[in-house]
């Protein structure tokens, strides 16, 4: 869980996107028509993907300010063997990251309702956070990775408070108080490499024979040393309960009595965190769509 300052930023639809950065583009993606790019929206970024490479914009100046820590996450990465493919670092500037294309697309939900298909995925997601907490033993990625800070959720309860509480409605509070309130018993714990942000969106698959084949992980922004029950709340809320009980079960959490309520206490923040940093940010509408359980 991280969070950033910052306020300013200027909105710019995907074609002037292109637009704005045409000359830079054309030098970084030299085997693309700029006019062909796509362009993916995310909460902080914007990235062009091109045929071999995407290019990463910040969307605000704190976003920005942050690209030189990304670019170090991924030179960490480049250097650790997880089992799946990373974006590799080819290349930065002020405004810029660039980085290899992992291939591959995100899962759609309604591909998990052959029986077939949601086991070989759920084999996958355990063998993928199975090589993370792997991962968390490496001497050398211990030292890279920062661990989660002394008091990470109470200071985070106490932000959300003051920053938010302003701008929900009295229900809204309470909703947010019984939230901030399971956080309370997580343990602090750094053994595994946490992914952050292990959304449906971040994780692509490519298809052989009918069945999704895990190809690789994107957007490591967050990543660090922390409970790996952050990224099974991720999987749960991406997939629901019936494909994260099953990872659960293959990647031998299901002895762990505590993981259930980390889990849940977890993703009971997932809203709150993309409003607070949403805030931070300057991002009307993420602040919006975050808060939009509390007004």
């Amino acid at each position: 869980m991280t969070g950033s300052g910052g306020r300013d930023r200027t909105e710019l639809p995907d074609a002037d996107v292109v637009a704005a950065h045409r000359s830079l583009l054309s030098s970084l993606l030299p085997h693309d028509e700029p006019d062909q790019l796509a362009v993916h929206e995310g909460q902080f970024h914007r990235v062009v993907v091109g045929s071999e490479r995407v290019v990463c914009f910040a969307r605000t100046d704190a976003a920005a300010g942050r690209l030189p820590e990304r670019a170090a996450v991924l030179r960490v990465l480049d250097g650790v063997d997880l089992g799946f493919r990373t974006p590799r670092l080819l290349g930065e500037g002020a405004s810029y990251v660039l980085m290899s294309r992992v291939p591959g697309a995100p899962l759609e939900a309604r591909e998990l309702e052959d029986p077939a298909v949601a086991e070989a995925v759920a084999r996958q997601y355990a063998a993928l956070l199975t090589g993370l907490a792997a991962a968390g033993a490496d001497e050398g990625v211990r030292a890279a990775l920062r661990p989660p800070p002394e008091g990470e959720w109470r200071r985070f309860a106490a932000e959300v408070r003051a920053e938010l509480f302003p701008l929900m409605t009295g229900a809204g509070r309470d909703r947010a108080e019984r939230e901030l309130a399971a956080l309370d018993a997580l343990p602090r714990t750094a053994s595994a490499v946490v992914h952050g942000d292990l959304g449906g969106e971040n994780v692509l698959w490519e298809t052989a024979a009918g069945v999704p084949r895990l190809s690789g992980v994107i957007d490591w922004d967050d990543v660090g040393l922390g409970d790996p029950a952050e990224d099974l709340a991720a999987v749960g809320a991406s997939y629901g309960e019936g494909l994260l009980d099953r990872v659960l079960t293959l990647g031998g959490w299901v002895g762990d009595a505590t993981v259930v309520d980390r889990i849940a206490a977890i993703r009971g923040t997932f809203a709150l965190q993309q409003a607070l940093y949403a805030r931070r940010d300057g991002d009307e509408t993420e602040l919006a769509d975050g808060l939009a359980g509390y007004r």
